[in-house]
């Protein structure tokens, strides 16, 4: 899912609380470069706002992290927004950054990571793409296409690493092996 895709996701959101969630979910895992399981981990607590109007976020674990060492990983102030958007709708007694919405009403609950990937699909879907490109999207998407992104707007391997927390560049280029990158132009 590279900014294009990402944007028309995004756009295609109702105006209800799952589309301020689904919004503000679409967008941090992109920029965080999450894997699902990261995602749907997050809590209240992760988040720190910075004076410059972004997020600074802490991703706990994952798994490349088996320690639990973490990462620090930044939003833009975009992204920011988009947060603040649900939090505003999600209220400040539920623990978990998102959370499952019930007739409306946010639920002090975790999401599964099955609701990342159904989350991606039915953007895509709502976003106009034929059946074949939806099949095409998954769980995943996300955190390859800000990579394929990162690449072609000039960041180095090290800064796409440090980005999405890859402890290895073989890893990454798997990632990257589909990121139209023309070093001539």
């Amino acid at each position: 899912m590279t900014r294009t895709y990402l944007d028309r996701f995004i756009e295609a959101q109702p105006d209800t609380p799952d589309g301020l969630r689904n919004r503000a979910m679409l967008s941090l895992g992109y920029e965080l470069l999450t894997r699902r399981s990261e995602l749907v981990a997050l809590r209240s607590e992760d988040l720190n706002e910075r004076s410059d109007g972004t997020f600074r976020v802490l991703i706990r674990r994952s798994k490349a992290d088996p320690f639990g060492e973490g990462r620090i990983a930044f939003t833009s102030r975009h992204t920011a927004r988009l947060l603040r958007d649900w939090l505003d709708v999600r209220g400040a007694d539920i623990e978990w950054l998102f959370c499952p919405v019930y007739r409306g009403k946010p639920i002090n609950r975790d999401l599964s990571t099955t609701t990342v990937k159904r989350l991606i699909k039915q953007s895509a879907e709502r976003a106009g793409l034929d059946a074949e490109q939806v099949h095409q999207f998954s769980g995943h998407s996300m955190r390859v296409g800000a990579a394929q992104d990162l690449l072609t707007r000039g960041y180095d391997t090290a800064a796409i690493m440090r980005a999405g927390g890859w402890k290895s560049i073989a890893v990454l280029a798997r990632y990257l092996e589909h990121a139209e990158h023309n070093v001539w132009a």
